[in-house]
């Protein structure tokens, strides 16, 4: 037992991947390859990415919403979680990314579960709401503009059922939240999402410190 999570070092780390990691060499080259990218920082990292799998099977999900794709890891992920008939909104604004997430894709064999939509999240979203979706998804991811995570936030609760998971990446901001000497725009829009969602009893939520944070967040 521990008062506190334990210390990730970089031998624990290491650790931790060697006795629970599955990756198949599709995952595994996106994920090496990404990390050579500029912008590297953008991927979940692999046990996040696993852990999201788990929880989509725990879900027996078939509808997922992913805003932010990048490369495509975390896609690749989910997908390969989901059953033959599953399907993932992708959302991303990005076509230079996400022309490498669907060569990734395609390669593991998981391209016709995933439907990729160029376009700001905020208007993807409302299209689905208006298109008659509320209430149908199981899972949604959000890892894209911190700045609009409230604003994806009633979005995304109209469009889980009663029971779905939201995932929302990067809450703790690579600790930068709990700095108040922070006052950058990104990490004061984390601290209200923060706050927002904990003060909502509409859900039931749950902080966990997996990758730069992940807050877990029940549709009742």
């Amino acid at each position: 037992m521990s008062r506190i999570s334990v210390n990730l070092t970089s031998q624990v780390y290491e650790y931790i991947h060697s006795v629970t990691l599955r990756e198949d060499e599709i995952m595994q080259r996106c994920r090496e390859e990404t990390a050579e990218h500029r912008w590297a920082v953008m991927q979940v990292s692999p046990e996040q990415g696993q852990f999201m799998a788990f929880l989509v099977k725990m879900l027996n999900a078939k509808k997922i919403v992913e805003l932010g794709v990048f490369t495509g890891y975390s896609s690749l992920c989910m997908a390969k979680a989901l059953p033959a008939d599953g399907k993932i909104i992708a959302c991303d604004v990005n076509e230079e990314y996400t022309s490498k997430a669907k060569e990734y894709w395609q390669a593991a064999g998981v391209a016709g579960k995933i439907e990729l939509r160029l376009a700001p999240a905020l208007d993807t979203l409302a299209e689905l709401v208006e298109s008659g979706a509320s209430n149908s998804f199981d899972f949604i991811f959000v890892d894209a503009v911190k700045e609009e995570y409230s604003a994806y936030y009633p979005l995304n609760y109209r469009l889980l059922r009663s029971g779905g998971l939201m995932a929302v990446d990067n809450v703790l901001w690579g600790g930068d939240v709990a700095n108040p000497e922070d006052q950058t725009d990104e990490t004061i829009a984390i601290r209200e999402f923060n706050s927002m969602v904990h003060a909502d009893e509409k859900v039931d939520m749950c902080m966990i410190p997996i990758g730069d944070g992940l807050t877990l967040i029940r549709k009742r």
